[in-house]
């Protein structure tokens, strides 16, 4: 007899505490109080984005999304970032009960503060080797995110991690990330072995997101094809891949990196600052783009997904979408 959609996701639920197990991907600037509660109180997991936040600034964050949601919700925090002890000290004072560390391997600091705090400890894995590591360091789930995702991305689809992680991975409950925007693409994951999954291009776009109307409007208007990773131009000044819509912003980008690499061959400029002009370019652009609406000349990171947004719905009703294609598929099995 065909498993129901309750029991194939009933350890990503259980792991959450929530009544569907679709978390929210963390987007700086997007997955903040108003998303991340819509998501919560909708029976999903919001996920805030920490992103360069202070602690006070996190610490006040936390505090707004908790009057906003009774609801379990996580915080997302970037591993690189100068004071990632203080934020995980803010997230546990606060009681957050999932903090997911991101952006590279988690220190073993952080690590034993956040056991030791009570939290859980969701991490992400590229690969298997990794996702096996982190277990035994004290991870207590793990997020496989394919390239198809928007924003910072890996070299690996989804559809092959998949197939790398899920079969092997059992210890923790796996949750599946880029390039979802269906629900039976998720049933079919949960079949493989997933949790669940993570969602952030349907959400960011959704009616409680605080994204500009243009922000929106463009996703609404991409296809697939139009969320490319950005491009490196020369191997020597290394262009970390971020996936977004193309737009004048990306084409400055490439004439940019021209430019530099001409000064530093000139011997203009030396491979220090070369490197450093080229990351400066897209400083603030995220932030131009979502919340002063540039969509032009700002970062609009989006996911392949962004072919499936369509309109512009209320958290719940994309939930309620997306359960409803799955259980659709489950009963036409009968």
């Amino acid at each position: 007899m065909p498993a129901d959609l309750d029991t194939l996701w009933a350890r990503g639920r259980a792991f959450l505490g929530c009544e569907f197990a679709i978390m929210g991907g963390a987007m700086s600037w997007v997955s903040e109080r108003h998303l991340v509660a819509a998501i919560s109180n909708a029976g999903g997991f919001g996920v805030i984005a920490c992103g360069a936040m202070t602690p006070a600034l996190l610490e006040a964050e936390i505090a707004a999304t908790q009057a906003l949601t009774s609801r379990p919700f996580g915080v997302n925090l970037i591993t690189m970032h100068p004071d990632l002890d203080d934020l995980v000290r803010v997230c546990l004072a606060a009681r957050v009960g999932h903090v997911v560390l991101a952006g590279g391997i988690p220190p073993g600091s952080a690590v034993r503060a956040v056991k030791d705090g009570g939290a859980k400890l969701i991490a992400f894995a590229p690969a298997l080797v990794l996702a096996r590591r982190l277990v035994r360091s004290g991870a207590d789930a793990i997020v496989i995110e394919g390239s198809e995702a928007g924003g910072h991305i890996g070299p690996v689809s989804l559809n092959v991690l998949a197939q790398e992680i899920l079969p092997h991975l059992r210890e923790v409950p796996v949750f599946v990330a880029g390039g979802l925007g269906r629900g039976e693409a998720i049933l079919g994951y949960l079949e493989m072995g997933a949790a669940g999954a993570q969602l952030g291009t349907r959400f960011a776009a959704a009616a409680e997101s605080i994204a500009h109307p243009n922000f929106k409007q463009a996703f609404l208007r991409a296809n697939a094809r139009d969320a490319l990773p950005s491009v490196q131009l020369d191997p020597r000044f290394p262009v970390i891949p971020v996936r977004g819509l193309v737009n004048a912003g990306t084409e400055r980008f490439m004439l940019h990196q021209a430019d530099v690499v001409r000064r530093f061959q000139a011997g203009e400029l030396g491979k220090e600052a070369a490197q450093l002009e080229i990351e400066h370019f897209w400083a603030g652009a995220l932030r131009r783009a979502v919340i002063e609406g540039d969509v032009e000349t700002g970062s609009v990171m989006a996911g392949q997904s962004v072919g499936m947004v369509t309109r512009i719905q209320p958290v719940a009703e994309i939930l309620a979408e997306l359960v409803g294609q799955m259980r659709a598929v489950l009963a036409a099995r009968g």
